[in-house]
């Protein structure tokens, strides 16, 4: 999978954007990567999860509103957290947050395997000429 110029020279950028191919489809062998793609799948499949999802997003997007015209209370927040709770006690939920939880931890040692060899922090978008660390 060598990527080449028109004049079939392989070139640093042409290099990276290779090498960066294979480290995506690479983590997507990871088990960690699996097991969150096999949780995310039985989530989407479930009926009663896609059910409680909508409800808690149209909960959220409520309190959202309420919020930006001052009109959220304490009682609009309990209910979204009762949503969340209601949504995240599913077994089956609760196990894909479990799974983007490990995959997201890997994800992060990857970061900072890949910002050790580099001046920006790889993971986050590169801010000015004198970030703050």
């Amino acid at each position: 999978m060598s990527i080449e110029t028109e004049t079939g020279e392989v070139t640093p950028e042409s290099r990276v954007d290779e090498l960066a191919a294979e480290f995506g489809e690479a983590i997507t062998e990871l088990p960690v990567y699996q097991k969150f793609a096999e949780a995310k799948e039985r989530v989407e499949n479930d009926e009663e999860a896609q059910e409680k999802i909508q409800e808690f997003e149209r909960i959220r997007d409520e309190f959202m509103m309420a919020r930006q015209t001052g009109e959220a209370d304490q009682e609009a927040m309990r209910t979204l957290q009762e949503a969340q709770e209601d949504l995240h006690s599913l077994p089956v939920m609760s196990e894909y947050l479990e799974a983007q939880s490990e995959l997201e931890l890997r994800l992060q040692e990857l970061n900072e395997i890949v910002s050790d060899e580099l001046v920006v922090d790889f993971g986050q978008k590169a801010g000015g000429c004198c970030e703050d660390e």
